[in-house]
């Protein structure tokens, strides 16, 4: 029998759900299925400018759905969620 969720954990996973439910999110999770991208490279493809782009990374990184390193001037995403 599989053992009960806690009530954090539980929380945790609605804070993925929640960060996945907007369309711009799910394009740039797509995106970042075949590998890490730059930010500039996620801007061109969700089309919309460098704050909505910074903002929604903001709220994916947030519920750990993505990872980020600066590289110099650039910041690379990947996705952080083994599924």
């Amino acid at each position: 029998m599989k053992a009960r969720s806690s009530s954090r954990e539980i929380a945790r996973r609605a804070e993925v759900f929640k960060a996945l439910g907007h369309p711009d999110r799910l394009r740039i999770v797509d995106e970042l299925e075949d590998g890490e991208r730059c930010v500039c490279e996620l801007v061109e493809a969700v089309g919309s400018g460098w704050s909505t782009v910074s903002r929604h990374l903001s709220v994916l990184r947030d519920a750990g759905v993505v990872t980020d390193e600066k590289r110099g001037l650039q910041v690379f995403y990947r996705i952080a969620l083994p599924c």
